[in-house]
């Protein structure tokens, strides 16, 4: 198969980059391994930054239909003491909220406008193994599909296929780890009448749990020390649960929900970056060039703003059928800085807060630093740009052929 940009990797930043480049009249494959988007337990925050972008391609109102809950507030209760830091309501964005949906419907929602172009093609159950190289520059993928292997040539080839990405691999790129002392354990329990109205995080003696609004459920994810699964599988699970109940007591009638260690979901949390991004003829984005930590909830947002910049500065050349180094570059060099801050934050977060909480054996108390979100409202809006935001927000600039 011929095409002028095939996008490996059917997540945020590869449907994303597959639609605008598509919109703009580019022919573009996005290949995604999968039958489905249907995976549980991805990311399914949808911050402001993004809902700007579905707002400027006018999709916005159309994909607020979809079923979602909305965070306007987000809040943390550190020993007894509620804190709310962080306030969307001021930010300068059409949305002032993040809306909370699973990630298959963004997904299925992105495609279904993509496939509305006939320069798109989504090709599921095709997994990229590898690269078509000639004279040091990539010239496309072969791919395994259910009727069996596949070449096609590009002009550029876009790794949006994930933080164990085989093209990133593949074209000799090793990612700096810049270390995470934690992971995450991801389960759901049952919400009722009466429990918070909002999405909050708790923390107490050794303890950190996020749960997260989904309507009918609370999506729940505790922070554990990094490594530290194993261990707590060798004890009964009751023990766990009772821990999980004595830190939020609401929870106490339904944490037996949680039948067996099956129904807790492991993520190792990871934070690295790629030093570069790009040789010629192919470009890395999203968890491809940069693994975020969960921190903020931000990477699939940083993701699409990568699918957005790189649209807004390849679109132009792809149209005349070329992808010169120097703008796979720019795409880098656009997005890098606000990706390195991202991460210094979240290291920084996790080396000094989470880290600290996790060793404590006793009662936590909040740090001033914390506590003067209270007394200062207006502080809210900081980290609200940073998590509704990011450093650097893109806006789409690329045309609709």
């Amino acid at each position: 198969m011929q095409t002028t940009c095939c996008v490996v990797g059917g997540g945020p930043a590869g449907m994303m980059l597959g639609f605008l480049l598509a919109r703009a009249g580019i022919e573009t494959i996005v290949l995604e391994k999968h039958a489905d988007f249907l995976r549980d337990f991805r990311g399914d925050t949808i911050h402001p930054s993004t809902l700007q972008a579905m707002d400027d391609l006018g999709l916005l109102d159309e994909f607020l239909k979809l079923p979602h809950q909305e965070a306007r507030r987000l809040s943390a209760i550190v020993g007894n003491e509620t804190i709310t830091t962080v306030d969307f309501s001021h930010l300068p964005t059409k949305a002032k909220f993040i809306a909370v949906m699973p990630q298959w419907d963004f997904l299925n929602f992105l495609a279904s406008k993509a496939k509305a172009y006939p320069s798109f093609r989504l090709m599921m159950e095709t997994e990229a193994d590898g690269l078509i190289e000639d004279g040091g520059m990539v010239r496309g993928v072969t791919a395994q599909t259910p009727d069996g292997p596949l070449r096609i040539r590009a002009v550029l080839t876009v790794a949006a296929d994930g933080r164990h990405s085989k093209m990133r691999a593949a074209a000799g790129f090793t990612p700096r780890d810049i270390g995470a002392p934690m992971d995450v354990l991801w389960f759901r329990l049952g919400r009722r009448a009466g429990d918070p109205a909002e999405t909050f995080g708790r923390a107490d003696q050794g303890q950190m749990l996020v749960l997260i609004d989904r309507g009918d459920h609370w999506q729940a994810g505790y922070i554990i020390p990094k490594g530290g699964f194993d261990a707590l599988k060798r004890q009964d699970i009751a023990v766990w649960r009772q821990r999980l109940k004595e830190l939020v007591p609401f929870l106490g009638d339904r944490v037996s929900e949680i039948g067996s260690w099956d129904d807790v979901r492991l993520l190792t949390v990871t934070v690295d970056r790629l030093p570069r991004w790009h040789r010629p003829g192919l470009l890395c984005i999203g968890d491809a060039a940069h693994a975020m930590s969960p921190i903020g909830g931000v990477g699939v947002n940083v993701a699409i703003q990568d699918a957005i910049a790189a649209a807004n500065i390849l679109y132009a050349a792809l149209r005349q059928g070329a992808a010169p180094d120097s703008l796979l570059a720019a795409v880098q060099a656009r997005r890098e800085p606000a990706v390195k801050l991202t991460q210094a934050l979240q290291v920084f977060i996790q080396n000094r807060a989470i880290t600290n909480v996790l060793r404590r054996t006793g009662a936590v108390r909040p740090p001033f630093v914390l506590r003067i979100f209270n007394y200062l409202p207006w502080l809210r809006r900081l980290p609200a740009r940073f998590v509704g935001m990011g450093f650097r927000m893109e806006r789409v600039k690329s045309p609709q052929a």
